[in-house]
């Protein structure tokens, strides 16, 4: 919350009278606005900033660049992402493990939030189980090329990084850093955030940076 509140008031610093949206979409039987309070969200939404639950956001299908998608040749998310004037993408460093592949979680990985659940879902109805088939690295592939090129910049809150022992990315242990990595470029921040966490570079790093045009 320090870092988002952080991020807050840097964007009410460059323009006072911008409306700033809150876009989250949550992976558990546990409510947004429970989820919300519970972690000290509330107090920073002050006049002008809302919280939005993404599940609850009319969606669009955006077309994925990519010549050859890995799985989804169109992915459907709030269409908000089209209306706005700037997109950040905000997130913790977490990393877990799935039968013993490691997974990193960043600013990219965090926009799997923003998809609903209603068409992602495949056996529980509280996550997006479409999405880690035939694996996260991969679909992060299409979902870089439909709304991740979108995005104006990402943060990344380094002061702690989060480890797991499974797949479940709210139980295990932390690790102090004291770092908050920031920038314009999602994949430079998330590598970047990998270097500074001490981790081997995420998998979906290097075949992104490789299929998306030069800057």
């Amino acid at each position: 919350m320090t870092v988002l509140s952080n991020v807050l008031e840097g964007l009410r610093k460059a323009n006072p009278t911008a409306e700033i949206l809150i876009v989250e979409g949550v992976c558990s039987k546990v409510s947004l606005a429970d989820i919300a309070v519970k972690n000290g969200l509330m107090p920073l939404l002050a006049e002008g900033i809302r919280l939005l639950n993404a599940d609850e956001l009319e969606c669009i299908e955006y077309p994925n660049q990519l010549p050859e998608p890995v799985r989804f040749k169109t992915m459907w998310a709030p269409k908000l992402l089209q209306e706005v004037d700037c997109r950040i993408s905000v997130s913790a460093f977490k990393k877990t493990n799935l039968k013993g592949r490691e997974l990193i979680s960043a600013s990219l990985k965090n926009l799997y939030g923003l998809f609903p659940r209603e068409k992602y879902r495949a056996r529980s109805p509280h996550s997006r189980g479409q999405l880690h088939r035939p694996s996260v690295p991969l679909v992060l592939q299409d979902v870089y090329f439909c709304i991740g090129h979108l995005f104006d910049g990402g943060v990344v809150d380094c002061d702690r990084k989060f480890i797991s022992h499974d797949y479940k990315p709210d139980k295990g242990n932390s690790f102090d850093i004291g770092q908050v990595i920031w920038g314009n470029d999602l994949l430079a921040v998330d590598q970047l955030a990998c270097e500074v966490a001490q981790e081997r570079q995420a998998d979906y790093l290097a075949p992104i940076a490789t299929l998306r045009p030069p800057a």
